[in-house]
């Protein structure tokens, strides 16, 4: 049965995995570490173990302690040294904040640092997978950040909302919680006087990316509503569940599944009514491309009745990218329609935009592959 309201997400019949990630605004503020409010969740993490429930953590904060600790401005975020410098420094308190906390109720954390390639390479994903799995049975909890400290601008997550669906997906969990400073999605910015807040999400639409704001409250974070919607995006995929809510609270947990107050987004039926496969999960949940693949209102058509993308339907070929790596499919309005991975490269794929199968030999001097982009090597966004 899958989750269909908050309350369900403390049934570990219903939820036996959770994701929950922390914001930096809920771990640091203005006079250093909130340990009283850490404490708390971490007390409430042993209760959800406790009732039998898999607990993995995604905490941000190592920037800001260690900004704080170095004396950087802008909270560490001034440059990318400032912030790879202050994540060196901070990713230590952090790690062993969450250490002492978690063994003060007899449970064993285990960092893991990961790196955007780590999740985006198919073969490290699957030994991030391997690990989580073999820390949850062997009952530790895994405390999970971006390697903020060799991260560059060009490759990283940049904020752990899209981080933590990731996490989840790799890790098979049946929900992720982004604990932040908002109580969940409103329909419109929240400091409107009629803004109402939406319960339950029933899949991320264009509607729903309409009402998202790109701020964030604290200043200390990196991301804001739209890094949540694109991880609630991540998260559907597998279908997983995902939940905002409001964690500046003394007991956020108790808050959110005990009093039912966040957003549940809720993974709509994919094609045959079941989530994505491991493997198209992972390819749509992918944040960088190599490249893009232009298609016409026909192949469109033909891909979302589940066909494969042949040659005959791209219109133009965007980027550089090899045999094998994935890209993005486009429609005529350049949105976003699948991902897949290509079965040419790039200077293939131009030499035989719009042809017919029986016209590409001639051209590529062999015989063509069935599509460009085959059915079981794609997965749709929508």
């Amino acid at each position: 049965m899958p989750i269909a309201r908050l309350p369900d997400l403390a049934d570990p019949a219903l939820a036996p995995r959770l994701v929950i990630k922390v914001g930096s605004a809920l771990l640091v503020g203005p006079q250093g570490v909130r340990r009283a409010w850490l404490t708390q969740l971490v007390a409430e993490i042993a209760e959800a173990r406790a009732r039998g429930q898999d607990v993995i953590v995604v905490s941000s904060g190592a920037i800001a302690l260690g900004a704080a600790t170095l004396g950087l401005e802008k909270g560490g975020r001034g440059s990318l040294a400032d912030a790879q410098a202050a994540a060196a420094v901070g990713q230590i308190a952090l790690s062993g904040l969450w250490a002492e906390l978690l063994a003060g109720h007899g449970l064993t954390a285990a960092q893991m640092l990961l790196t955007l390639e780590d999740l985006e390479d198919r073969r490290r994903y699957l030994n991030v997978t391997a690990t989580l799995t073999r820390l949850l049975d062997a009952g530790a909890v895994p405390v999970i950040n971006e390697n903020d400290s060799v991260a560059t601008q060009e490759i990283r997550f940049g904020d752990n909302d899209r981080l933590a669906a990731r996490v989840a997906q790799a890790a098979q969990a049946s929900a992720v919680v982004l604990l932040s400073d908002i109580d969940g999605l409103y329909d419109r910015h929240p400091r409107l006087p009629d803004a109402r807040m939406i319960p339950v999400v029933q899949g991320v639409t264009a509607q729903i990316h309409a009402m998202a704001s790109t701020e964030s409250n604290s200043g200390l974070g990196s991301g804001g509503m739209v890094s949540k919607l694109q991880a609630a995006e991540i998260a559907e995929l597998a279908g997983i569940g995902l939940v905002i809510g409001n964690g500046q609270h003394e007991r956020p947990l108790a808050r959110i599944f005990g009093e039912g107050i966040g957003t549940l987004f809720v993974p709509r039926a994919r094609s045959g009514g079941r989530r994505a496969g491991a493997r198209k999960a992972w390819l749509g949940g992918r944040l960088r491309l190599k490249g893009g693949l232009v298609v016409d209102a026909g192949a469109a058509a033909a891909l979302a009745r589940g066909s494969s993308l042949l040659a005959k339907g791209v219109t133009a070929v965007e980027g550089v990218f090899s045999r094998g790596d994935p890209v993005a499919i486009l429609d005529p309005e350049g949105r976003v329609l699948a991902h897949g991975l290509s079965e040419y490269g790039a200077t293939e794929c131009a030499a035989i935009v719009g042809l017919h199968s029986s016209e590409q030999e001639a051209v590529l001097g062999y015989a063509p592959r069935s599509a460009v982009v085959h059915r079981d090597q794609l997965v749709l966004k929508s």
